[in-house]
Formats: structure tokens, C-alpha cells, sequence
């Protein structure tokens, strides 16, 4: 604990230097040009590695980690993407937020909402769900937008704009929670949403990683709440 204690306070001693102390290159020019953007990016990463060490970690149905964060179990490849998205994003009166569990109708709900909102746009003719995947005209926040450490520029896109999420309401920004967005929440039978999930979880093989024995053991686990992007009850029940 002192040691990620120590490391932490490093890195906020790093992130509040300015950025043309840093030493990002042995070379002298670089040595001396301000590197904002770098060390932006920097900071995030290291600040990222030091709340893993801290974090709660259980085995999703595939095995791979699921990390707690605000009442709700992230997936390994989402927690970065949640952090972001909790610390940056800044919604308008005008957004639209497409909201659920995994596995309980989220593609289809995209599209419909797509097909809604551009209704005067495209004519059915010409809509580009005809062509184009549904998630890759409304994009996820935790696992697209802000993966990677990405920052994306969302200012610049037309209103209403419309996004998607697995976040429970209470690990949403603040933005979001007082704005005057609109929410659009799809629920499953937890039952069928269980199975749904566990055969799709068993599509994905990971190396030197063991599964869940059976459905039983991931039964137990979402009982106990411990489910991807669950509970799900406090999904649900807001």
C-alpha cells in the first residue's frame, strides 16, 4: 500500500510540472519543446495503471478480470473507457443515451433509434443501416469512444446527438445525471439475458485464462451481483 501510495504521489508530482521540464527524449530541441499533449496522455496512462493496483477484481464468465468501479463490474476491456468517459464527457440538453445490460437488445435498439432520429434524413431506401453495422452508427462510450485513452472531440457533432452505454445511471457523469438529456433504458429477462451472455462469452477463447467451469458457477456469481457491467439489478432498478 505505501508503495502505490508513493507511486501515486510521483505521478501527481509529474502531471503538475510543467510539461517543458518533462524528459521525453534525450534530445536537446525536444528536451525544450513544451510536450502538453504527451503529457496529458502520459498522465492518463499512469494514473490508469495505479487505480488497477487499488482495484476489485473478480473472473468474468471467460476468465478475463472484471474490475469494480462505482457500483458497476467492468470488463477489462471497457474499465479504461469508464474512467474517461466518467471524467470528460459533457452532454447537452439534446443528447440522446441508448442504456442497458449486455446481451438484452442494445443492436437492435440502436437501429431503431437511428432509424427515428434520421427519419427526414434518409429515406428507407437509403439508410445507412443497409450497409453499416448498427454499432458503428451509434457508438459506445466505455468500450469505443473513450477507449484507449482517447479524447474524443464530440463538440463538433450536430445535436441531437445519440450514444450508447452499459454504465449503471449512478456511475454516469454528472453532466449527464443533471442534464436535461433523454435516457433510453432496454431491459431483458434476466434469465434469458444470463444465457444469452453465457453462450457469447464461450465464442471468445483466451490464452493461459480458465472460463467459468459452467453456467452454474456464473449463476452464482450474478447472483451475488458479480456480472459484466452488473448488478444487474441496480442497472435496472434505478
Amino acid at each position: 500500500m505505501h508503495g502505490e501510495l508513493a507511486c501515486f504521489i510521483a505521478i501527481e508530482l509529474f502531471c503538475t510540472i510543467p510539461p517543458s521540464y518533462h524528459t521525453f527524449s534525450p534530445s536537446l530541441s525536444s528536451w525544450r519543446r513544451p510536450q502538453s499533449l504527451q503529457t496529458e496522455k502520459t498522465c492518463r496512462q499512469m494514473r490508469f495503471k495505479v487505480w488497477l493496483l487499488a482495484a476489485l477484481v473478480r473472473k468474468n464468465w471467460d476468465g478475463s478480470p472484471l474490475y469494480f468501479y462505482k457500483g458497476v463490474w467492468y470488463p477489462f476491456f471497457a474499465i479504461r473507457g469508464a474512467l474517461s468517459f466518467q471524467q470528460h464527457f459533457i452532454a447537452r440538453d439534446t443528447d440522446i443515451i441508448l442504456a442497458s445490460m449486455p446481451k438484452s437488445g442494445t443492436t437492435w435498439l440502436k437501429a431503431l433509434a437511428f432509424s427515428v432520429v434520421n427519419r427526414s434524413i434518409y429515406s428507407p431506401t437509403e439508410s445507412p443501416l443497409l450497409t453499416t453495422p448498427p454499432h458503428d452508427l451509434i457508438h459506445f462510450f466505455e468500450m469505443d469512444l473513450y477507449s484507449k485513452h482517447k479524447l474524443p472531440d464530440l463538440e463538433q457533432l450536430p445535436s441531437p446527438r445519440i450514444f450508447s452505454s452499459h454504465s449503471h445511471y449512478e456511475a454516469m457523469p454528472q453532466s449527464i445525471r443533471g442534464s436535461g438529456c433523454k435516457i433510453v433504458y432496454i431491459c431483458r429477462n434476466p434469465l434469458d439475458q444470463l444465457v444469452s451472455y453465457f453462450h457469447f462469452s464461450r465464442k471468445f477463447k483466451r490464452e493461459n485464462v480458465k472460463p467459468l467451469s459452467s453456467i452454474d458457477e456464473g449463476f452464482e456469481n450474478v447472483c451475488r451481483g458479480i456480472q459484466s457491467q452488473g448488478p444487474f439489478w441496480d442497472s435496472v432498478l434505478v
